[in-house]
């Protein structure tokens, strides 16, 4: 219980202005503090200790650059699950450093199911790819599964 109290502390309570807040700043990271007041309703003051509090309170933990993959040379993206081997702590850490040295993958997510990861997956081209699945993926030792979905089209990306 003392555990589920911790939490609960730790958790900030955000109201309507907040979550418009978070909301303006996921879309344009960049809005000036002036932009963003007007658009939020507030005065510039207010709406500056407010995002200086949701950012000293951890809710807002950095902004980044949106780029567009295609201007860098990424042309091929993929979802790929990884299954592995063996299901303890040590496999895991190790697969995890194995992909935390590969630039292609730029998500890794250990999820339920019937396999242990969810990657996300840049490359120039399927060759590049397949290199990749290869030779990086395909050598972990932990590695026992794996399986690609190729992203066709993002109707929908929200990610920064």
């Amino acid at each position: 219980m003392a555990s589920v109290r911790h939490i609960l502390q730790q958790m900030t309570v955000l109201d309507d202005i907040d979550h418009r807040i978070l909301r303006a700043l996921a879309r344009d990271g960049r809005i000036s503090n002036l932009h963003l007041a007007e658009k939020i309703g507030l005065s510039p003051s207010a709406c500056l200790r407010r995002v200086q509090a949701l950012e000293g309170a951890g809710v807002i933990t950095g902004y980044r650059a949106v780029i567009d993959p295609v201007k860098i040379g990424v042309g091929f993206v993929a979802y790929v699950t990884v299954g592995l081997n063996t299901h303890t702590k040590a496999a895991q850490e190790a697969f995890e450093r194995g992909v935390a040295r590969a630039p292609e993958v730029r998500e890794c997510h250990n999820i339920t199911g019937t396999v242990e990861y969810l990657l996300r997956v840049e490359a120039a081209d399927l060759a590049a790819y397949k290199h990749w699945h290869t030779n990086v993926l395909g050598v972990l030792p932990q590695v026992h599964a794996i399986t690609t979905f190729v992203v066709m089209d993002s109707p929908k990306d929200e990610r920064a």
